[in-house]
């Protein structure tokens, strides 16, 4: 049993020692039987299930109704106090995945009112090789259930999960790393605003579909490899003042020289048990490790800093666990804030020229070459119809 408990208030990117931690079951307030924590991290705390519980676990009406909630001892060592903790989690019967094979390629991502950018993203990355999305909704008010709703009419395979704790995204990738574990041999962690790119792939269309999933599939059946990390170029304003109507990808041609960071696919299967993950990677299990790869390969093109329309709202809400509110005057040296930038929601003078070191057409070029309508010219997300 994985249960996520929001207000632990943790040590970040720890493993705690779980001896202090239980999980206790039962009906209402009612906890009958207590497992004792297997591990703990972040905001995710894993036990074993007692055993009358596992006996029932394929009987849907055995274990609806079911309640988990999480204890642990706090107070001065001579004097401890174990509270239980108030929970609405429960426990969900257990369905064996049916499908004959897993998909290659899933990706996982945390939203909020991002559903303008959502279209350009999914259909990118499907003629990439994706094949499943989990897409975790943090509170948006964008209508994006219209829009996945769209999306899935066209074949697209998406599912909104509602996730509405602030400053979670840690536990809601863990969360998503559990899901897609039953479905998915690799899942990725990146967001909206960042696009793969095959500088040596691109050359051609026919050389550059599918490249994500073949990427994977080189590994995955290695004995060592369980996650690939690839580095991100951040892309600036490129002069604009304005967001770009036929979408990032298009809109957004300068950038900084050097890389930054990195992001991940990793096997679900291969992970820690205690899932812990810094939203760019995870935590693997003992025996495996990661594989970068060559920027001349592969690369990510992150939209980092749009337009300060777009820009700004970040300012007002961040969805990592560990990074607060840019309004308030803590954690200046954070590299998710804008080199220079202060503590308000101010446009700073020239942003639209900044953060631009080289231009770099590469995708745009690619997309609008092969990608764009001969008729229309427009671009497959450009279209008021999917």
């Amino acid at each position: 049993m994985v249960v996520f408990v929001k207000g632990l208030n943790l040590r970040p990117h720890k493993v705690i020692d779980p001896t202090s931690f239980r999980c206790h079951f039962g009906l209402k307030s009612a906890f009958r039987l207590t497992t004792e924590a297997i591990s703990v991290a972040q905001e995710v705390v894993r036990c074993s299930l007692p055993e009358n519980i596992i006996r029932n676990i394929y009987n849907t009406h055995k274990v609806q109704g079911l309640i988990v909630t999480v204890s642990h001892v706090i107070g001065h060592v001579k004097h401890p106090v174990r509270e239980v903790m108030p929970s609405i989690a429960r426990v969900h019967s257990y369905s064996n995945w049916n499908r004959e094979e897993k998909y290659e390629l899933c990706v996982c991502t945390m939203v909020w009112n991002q559903a303008h950018a959502i279209k350009e993203w999914i259909m990118y990355h499907a003629w990439l090789g994706v094949q499943r999305w989990f897409i975790y909704d943090n509170n948006s008010d964008d209508h994006i259930e219209e829009l996945v709703r769209e999306l899935n009419l066209k074949g697209f395979n998406v599912s909104l999960n509602t996730w509405p704790w602030i400053k979670t995204q840690e536990a809601g990738f863990s969360h998503c790393a559990l899901r897609a574990k039953e479905e998915c041999k690799w899942v990725g962690f990146f967001d909206v605003d960042e696009f793969f790119y095959f500088p040596r792939k691109f050359n051609n269309r026919h050389d550059g579909e599918n490249s994500l999933r073949s990427m994977v599939a080189n590994f995955s059946n290695s004995n060592s490899v369980a996650e690939i990390r690839t580095a991100c170029h951040s892309f600036g304003p490129s002069g604009l003042n304005s967001p770009p109507k036929r979408g990032v990808t298009i809109g957004y041609n300068c950038r900084l020289r050097l890389s930054e960071r990195h992001k991940s696919f990793v096997r679900p299967n291969l992970l820690d048990k205690s899932l812990m993950n810094l939203v760019h990677h995870f935590e693997l299990r003992e025996g495996f490790g990661f594989e970068d790869m060559d920027e001349r390969d592969v690369v990510i093109n992150h939209y980092k800093y749009q337009v300060w329309e777009i820009f700004k709202a970040k300012f007002f809400r961040r969805v990592a666990t560990y990074v607060v509110d840019w309004k308030e005057d803590k954690t200046k040296r954070s590299n998710d804030r804008a080199p220079g930038l202060g503590t308000e929601a101010i446009e700073p003078p020239n942003w639209r020229l900044q953060f631009c070191e080289v231009w770099d057409t590469g995708i745009k070029d690619f997309l609008l070459s092969n990608f764009s309508d001969p008729a229309t010219r427009l671009l497959p997300w450009e279209s008021s119809s999917l």
